[in-house]
């Protein structure tokens, strides 16, 4: 798995140079590839981005792979490295996506296919993008199964939201998640208490800390990401000292698939009950992304109606969970 605090990372391989890049559907055997994303301290990005490395690796593809320290400036920079040093495609996971739109389009300009993973940008060839709504409605979903069969009008079920607001897309997913409560949750039998930042899991840790000393009968956590849950689990094993003292109305259910997450629903005697992810494992979503690039780079047309491609949600719960760890 990749190193979290790496900062660049590049593979070499023989490629086309010139203006090979510039002719729509030109079948190679290598491409190069400029890759920036917006943290590789985030658990479930470092699973995924050091997969795709060993996918790209396989295939002989020359690739860069640079964090941005969710950093705008930074990471305009770097797509300006890429379009200097001649790359074929550009990924962006935007760090602000419209801090990237003039950038991208040079690129552009410059023949080089770009894809943007998360936002639905309008520079770009094509977006691979969650519905952050949609994800979020299903996160809410989900927790509402589990506090319907916990909770009642009685004795409601005291919740905290686990987000990121300075974020579009997690902002979306956040609302989503309400929502998503709002419209599953049996009449009255839950009540939020608290919305909190905690995109990583340090800042979730202490943030649900805080709420849990402000409100020591909150026992239901949703969030946006994997820091969100991995925070949240440990600040709960804490407070009741430790696995297998978790009382069974107490859950912390939010997205994003990475090892740490899924050891603890496999476990079963942690707070974390259930998680809502994309593709599967690691692997399949690193799949799933190659195929993107294999597709953008064939020359496939996404103009119009097609630019955005929607990646699919599910949940995954304890039967499940063993079948999703063989691909991690």
């Amino acid at each position: 798995m990749i190193a979290a605090m790496v900062v660049g990372c590049t593979t070499k391989a023989p490629t086309s140079g010139g203006d090979d890049k510039k002719d729509d559907g030109e079948k190679k055997d290598s491409y190069k590839v400029g890759i920036t994303i917006q943290s590789l301290k985030n658990d479930y990005w470092a699973g995924v981005m050091g997969k795709l490395e060993e996918l790209l690796k396989e295939k002989g593809w020359d690739y860069t792979l640079q964090d941005c320290s969710d950093n705008a400036g930074t990471q305009v920079s770097q797509v300006e490295n890429f379009i200097t040093s001649g790359c074929d495609m550009i990924m962006v996971h935007p760090s602000d996506a419209d801090a990237l739109e003039t950038v991208c389009q040079q690129a552009m300009d410059e023949g080089i296919k770009v894809m943007c993973w998360d936002d639905p940008m309008e520079n770009t060839t094509a977006n691979w993008i969650l519905d952050n709504t949609a994800l979020g409605n299903e996160i809410g979903k989900t927790a509402s199964a589990f506090i319907n069969e916990h909770y009642t009008a009685d004795k409601p079920a005291e919740v905290c939201v686990i987000g990121k607001p300075s974020t579009k897309v997690l902002l979306e997913r956040a609302n989503g998640i309400k929502e998503g409560l709002e419209e599953n949750c049996d009449k009255g039998n839950y009540k939020i208490v608290a919305e909190v930042d905690g995109l990583e899991a340090n800042e979730a840790q202490t943030n649900v800390e805080s709420v849990l000393q402000a409100n020591p009968d909150c026992t239901v956590f949703v969030g946006v990401g994997a820091g969100a849950m991995i925070g949240s689990n440990e600040a709960l094993l804490q407070k009741f000292g430790g696995a297998g003292k978790i009382p069974e109305n107490v859950g912390v259910i939010t997205t994003d698939v990475t090892m740490q997450q899924l050891e603890s629903l496999q476990a079963g005697d942690e707070a974390v009950r259930a998680i809502v992810g994309f593709e599967g494992s690691s692997t399949d979503t690193a799949k799933a992304c190659l195929e993107m690039y294999e597709r953008i780079l064939s020359g496939e047309d996404f103009s119009g109606d097609k630019h955005n491609v929607v990646r699919p949600v599910k949940a995954i719960d304890k039967d499940s969970v063993e079948e999703i760890i063989k691909g991690m």
